[in-house]
């Protein structure tokens, strides 16, 4: 990684360059919240509601505040009359009666709701003071799930007079006229569980309060700093300069981790109360009921068809769970699943309705890939049973209906309300490629003769999807670049590191940019006090946005260096060649980058239209009609990043996001009963899967149409190998089993749910 490429100019972009985060990692010299400790800190510790829902009618901490070790208990009256409300972080007014309070006063709407918050010297001992909170709740009708919640026999809030959170319309030519038309029209329903990203860390958050310059510290952030950094100022009432987000290593994100959530608040409101350091740290449990859930969405769709296959059109409604509380991103994805439902597919006609409704769950808000894989698994799925039904060949269908580049830029179906992101495009590129070379890469005409082929006891199958992926959300980033002159750059980001790379991928663009070696660039980043603004890491965007960010201000330092070098010899400004960080004058003279001393300059890169890597999954399969059981033979993901910054670290990605997709078609589920009760609450309730249970998994990246969007011509690919997941392995189950007539319109397929759908297959009578 030291030594230069042979030609003098860098080629580090577009390089497999090992991790440089990997060193202090495999070193134990990572730093999270745990490791963190202070003189006099304070540590805290949550109660929860135990009920779905209820009135709170008494609350008592006289004999919690006896416990030894402990020193006080926030509650709701201790916050005041009025409790902050999380907001929203883009437009949504019809969600704004259920946005959530950070403690309850009067009514809790889900278990693991806060309702007190106990301080204490130890962890221990402030878990052992929860269980001296006297406090009494009057049990309230529970909203078990969006059917009860549409039904608005129930209010969550009444005085809203209606659960129904949110509407996304997606419009698109005229759907009416196309199924008036249609030859061939399918309908069927579809559903996904519930379940959480569960990053390997839990959160954690370390506050304290400076009582001189009144100033707040927030050790723990991720993904949203600078958000969180704004919505904190306002709660607290006091200027937004006055409050830092500090970020350290974190252990995952996916899209939950981060947020601006009730214990933000908690942890330093009580550090500022009380002016003492205080850290809390979610036990595994608690993750469970408080972290942010996702998914949980049904649909009812249908798909109409020519003679020939050519989709017509597209319509239905989609409905989400989004549980208690509308969270600041919990509509993300209702947005996303209505937009994107026609995927990879040229489909001119659609009228597609998301819903969220409110439940007495754990609130929502966004995983990898929301919405999409969503939208990823419904189509697909109905395209592999339009192909059944009407006698198609279900790979000729999709040649026939997927996007071309000839079609590019190919807009997407238009989502109104906007709530701020407009509507969108697909950038570039030709959907047909990936899929061909899918196929090609997954032996795809060897292997369809063992469709529904029952071999040494298991059936065989093979399932495809296509996909796109958004990223590069806007609408800007920023970065600053110093130069020293000891030869070292730093590099001060506004994105935000949750496991995805950063520092690498932007030190090599800064390398790159400034020609010099990537061992004398440093990334700072996502903390509040590096930079004026930032926006951080969500929506595949810190590669896009923050990398250009970093290269237009790796460009103006380079402008003031040639100034500076001009200024010294006496020559214009662009007499000079400047390579290799060094500046050459017409004759000879020369000035490297650190000799010019210390330089700084800033890059703002600004952009509203979104990036779309896009491809096409297989999955080989066999099922044991016994059991129910799935064995994955070989599943393979062939992508178009436009450019690939890291060849080594993308594949991580793609790999990683892959193996959560599994997990989310194979076994994790959060379930609850009737009286909203959460039935998970141990990694032996929740089957995320392991190393192990995947072996074969392979990912081929292609860079055939950089994005026009942005200078680096990438695209944000850090979601799409979990998208197509569900749906290539739902149709390769239906592939395996077409004997029995199984289709899996429900996620997840686990092996008693398989198992079932075969029995019930069975049991109906002959056609």
């Amino acid at each position: 990684m030291e030594a230069r490429p042979r030609s003098g100019i860098n080629t580090y972009v577009g390089s497999p360059i090992e991790r440089v985060e990997d060193f202090r990692m495999l070193r134990g010299e990572g730093q999270y919240v745990g490791d963190l400790a202070l003189p006099g800190m304070w540590h805290g510790a949550v109660l929860r509601s135990p009920m779905a829902h209820g009135r709170i009618r008494s609350l008592d901490v006289a004999e919690a505040l006896k416990v030894p070790g402990v020193h006080a208990i926030v509650t709701a009256a201790d916050v005041g009359p009025d409790i902050p409300i999380i907001p929203f972080r883009r437009p949504n007014t019809l969600a704004a009666a259920f946005r959530q309070p950070v403690i309850a006063r009067d009514i809790v709407r889900y278990v693991g709701e806060p309702i007190a918050f106990v301080l204490a010297d130890s962890a221990e001992e402030a878990e052992d003071a929860l269980q001296e909170i006297a406090f009494d709740i009057e049990p309230l009708p529970v909203v078990a799930d969006w059917r009860i919640s549409a039904s608005n026999e129930i209010l969550l809030v009444p005085s809203n007079g209606t659960n129904q959170a949110a509407l996304f319309q997606a419009r698109a030519g005229d759907a009416e006229a196309a199924f008036a038309q249609a030859p061939h029209v399918i309908r069927s329903d579809f559903s996904i569980q519930r379940q959480t990203a569960l990053p390997m860390e839990t959160r954690g958050l370390l506050a304290v309060w400076d009582e001189e310059k009144g100033r707040l510290s927030m050790s723990g952030a991720a993904k949203l700093p600078f958000f969180n950094k704004r919505t904190m100022a306002v709660m607290l009432d006091i200027p937004e300069d006055n409050v830092d987000y500090i970020e350290f290593d974190v252990g995952g994100g996916f899209g939950a981790r981060g947020e601006f959530y009730p214990e933000d608040f908690l942890v330093a409101f009580s550090a500022r109360r009380f002016k003492r350091p205080v850290r809390w740290i979610e036990d595994r449990r608690e993750h469970f009921t408080a972290i942010g859930h996702s998914r949980e969405t049904a649909a009812d769709l249908e798909l109409a068809l020519g003679v020939d296959g050519e989709i017509l059109g597209l319509r239905g409604e989609v409905r989400v769970d989004i549980g208690a509380y509308c969270r600041p991103n919990g509509t993300t994805a209702v947005r996303n699943v209505a937009q994107c439902m026609s995927s990879a597919y040229r489909i001119p006609n659609q009228q597609v309705d998301a819903l969220a409704y409110v439940s007495n769950k754990t609130p929502s808000g966004t995983y990898r890939g929301p919405g999409r894989y969503e939208a990823c698994f419904f189509i697909e799925r109905l395209l592999d049973m339009a192909a059944e039904r009407f006698g198609f060949d279900r790979v000729e269908l999709r040649r026939k209906n997927l996007v071309t580049a000839e079609e590019m830029p190919w807009p997407l179906a238009t989502c109104m309300p906007n709530d701020g992101w407009g509507n969108t495009e697909c950038d570039s590129g030709d959907f047909r490629i990936t899929f061909e070379r899918c196929l090609e890469e997954a032996h795809w005409s060897e292997r369809a003769k063992l469709q529904g082929k029952l071999i040494d006891g298991k059936y065989h199958g093979l399932g495809c999807s296509a996909f796109i992926e958004g990223g590069a959300s806007g609408p800007r980033e920023n970065a600053r670049i110093e130069t020293k002159a000891d030869g070292r750059v730093v590099v001060f980001a506004g994105s935000s590191a949750i496991g995805q790379g950063l520092e690498t991928i932007l030190s090599q663009i800064a390398a790159d940019a400034l020609e010099v070696d990537i061992g004398r660039i440093t990334v700072l980043h996502g903390s509040t006090t590096l930079l004026k603004e930032g926006f951080g890491s969500f929506g595949s965007r810190a590669t896009v946005m923050g990398g250009s960010a970093v290269l237009l201000a790796a460009r103006a330092v380079l402008e003031k260096f040639r100034a500076a070098a001009a200024e010294k010899f006496g020559v214009a400004p662009d007499s000079l060649h400047i390579a290799n960080a060094t500046a050459t004058a017409p004759d000879g003279r020369s000035m490297t980058l650190a000799e010019a001393g210390d330089l700084e300059a800033d890059g703002t890169f600004a952009n509203s239209k979104q990036t779309y890597t896009y491809g096409t999954a297989v999955a080989y399969i066999t099922v044991d009609a016994g059991t129910g059981q799935v064995e994955l033979k070989d599943y393979v993901v062939v992508d178009d990043v436009g450019r690939a910054i890291n060849p080594l670290t993308l594949h991580g990605q793609v790999i990683g996001a892959a193996v959560q997709g599994l997990g989310s078609v194979f076994g994790e589920e959060i379930a609850y009963d009737r009286e909203g009760q959460p039935l998970v609450g141990t990694l032996a309730d929740y089957m995320v899967p392991l190393a192990t249970d995947f072996p074969v998994l392979r990912a081929v990246t292609l860079e055939m149409f950089p994005s026009p969007n942005n200078p680096l011509g990438a695209k944000g690919a850090g979601e799409g190998g979990t998208i197509p997941v569900g749906a290539a392995i739902g149709n390769a189950v239906a592939s395996a089993l077409k004997e029995f007539g199984v289709e899996p319109r429900h996620l997840p397929l686990t092996p008693a749910r398989i198992w079932e759908l075969i029995v019930e297959a069975k049991a109906k009578p002959a056609a």
